[in-house]
């Protein structure tokens, strides 16, 4: 046994040496210098996932973690309005993953700064120097997430955002992907100072293969809105992650929408550290065919009165796979803790697979916890019912999909936001209906 474990961390050792050959860190100031050398030595320490690990025994690391990326097609949209356009919005344009200053608003906002991470890098202090890499380090535990460490060592670019007031409009991350061999990293910090309001929008491709990380401090009593479209590019790889820690009555809400990719993986950890804090993560994805998309969430209840929700929907057909993993711990301290997970799968064929690991963890004694997952068809009842009501099956099939999607929807608070993403999902199913 001793023999294999030391083979396995050998090969480990040698996939990471290879990931990183001919990688420099990134130039820059004091802070951020030593932020990327500490992520650095903690991946080294770690080594990048394979597939002999708890959390990656369902989903394959190998193309998220090679030297270099697989080529990816590009999507031609046809003339169709990209996400949000009809919303006032402060846009900030990456264009595989390097912005584009001409395609991006000015960044400045009343009750925001707004800074690239290229800019501040160079500085020798930073108010980020608290937040970047330090969630991404605290997420390490229980769990390793070596693909966000080698994120925080290597990204060049992203924002840092600091909220101080509530903003007045949206700020909408758009990442636009136009070379097939493109490798983009990017590395964004918001912190919301008490009493802070923001919405943050996230929509695109990205790159051939797309790292992102974001780290979020909610202040007591901030609010932060988070709502991401994930590209339609369906030859993309993309691994996200979202770290945050919530203080006393924070509030803390992601949605995302995935369609079509052929390997997309969702990470977030969040901490509820303050009292009567909120946190909720939701997520729809619908695909067909050679997609394979994975949620993998951990929530951590560290104080008392707190509440969280994962709520996961996923539609699949033509072999697609979807993955969630979600784990609710509760520490000793966190009393009347009230958490709820969900994930369910509408798979539309006897080819496509649902794999789920949910948990719970439970340490104290006066708590509302609750996990529940299912997998099945259309209810052919439901389906009679339209039909004898004179509506085709194939429509009648998308108004049971929405349906069943609606609940990961109604996490939107934005009902602009949760009515484009709905048009679209209804769009991507008429596009995909049996001939």
């Amino acid at each position: 046994m001793a023999g294999r474990r030391e083979q396995i961390a050998r090969a480990r050792a040698e996939a990471t040496g290879a990931r990183l050959a001919g990688q420099a860190l990134p130039s820059g100031g004091a802070w951020v210098t030593a932020a990327r050398r500490e992520a650095l030595a903690r991946l080294q320490a770690l080594g990048l996932p394979d597939r002999r690990d708890e959390y990656w025994k369902y989903t394959d690391p190998t193309t998220l973690s090679a030297a270099e990326p697989i080529a990816a097609a590009l999507f031609d949209l046809k003339g169709e309005p990209p996400m949000f356009h009809e919303m006032d919005r402060l846009r900030v344009v990456f264009v595989d993953g390097v912005f584009d200053p001409a395609a991006s608003d000015d960044l400045a906002l009343a009750g925001v700064e707004i800074e690239r991470l290229a800019t501040a890098a160079a500085a020798d202090i930073h108010w980020a120097r608290d937040l970047y890499g330090v969630l991404e380090a605290r997420g390490q535990e229980p769990v390793p997430r070596s693909l966000a460490t080698h994120n925080t060592a290597f990204a060049e670019d992203g924002v840092l955002i600091r909220v101080t007031g509530r903003t007045e409009k949206p700020v909408s991350l758009i990442y636009l992907h136009r070379a097939e061999t493109s490798d983009a990293v990017l590395h964004h910090c918001i912190r919301l100072e008490p009493g802070a309001e923001l919405t943050l929008m996230e929509n695109g491709a990205g790159a051939a293969r797309f790292s992102s990380v974001l780290e979020v401090e909610v202040g007591e009593g901030a609010r932060f809105h988070h709502v991401r479209a994930q590209g339609r590019d369906h030859e993309r790889r993309t691994h996200t992650h979202i770290f945050a820690r919530l203080a006393e009555r924070g509030v803390f809400k992601s949605f995302t929408a995935t369609v079509n990719g052929r390997l997309v993986r969702n990470e977030a950890f969040l901490e509820l550290l303050g009292r009567e804090a909120v946190a909720h993560v939701a997520g729809t994805a619908v695909g067909d065919g050679d997609f394979h998309q994975d949620d993998t969430v951990f929530v951590t209840h560290a104080a008392e009165s707190c509440e969280s929700r994962q709520v996961f929907k996923k539609v699949l057909r033509n072999g697609a796979v979807g993955v969630f993993q979600g784990k609710i711990l509760v520490t000793a301290e966190a009393q009347l803790t009230d958490g709820y997970q969900i994930s369910q799968s509408l798979l539309l064929d006897e080819d496509s697979q649902f794999l789920v690991k949910p948990e719970l963890e439970i340490y104290a004694d006066d708590v509302k916890c609750s996990h529940g997952s299912t997998s099945g068809a259309i209810d052919p009842v439901q389906l009679f019912y339209l039909r004898s009501r004179g509506v085709p099956e194939n429509e009648a099939q998308g108004l049971l999909v929405l349906a069943f999607l609606a609940e990961a929807l109604n996490e939107i608070e934005d009902e602009r936001l949760a009515a484009d993403i709905r048009n679209r999902l209804e769009a991507w199913l008429a596009r995909h209906r049996p001939a």
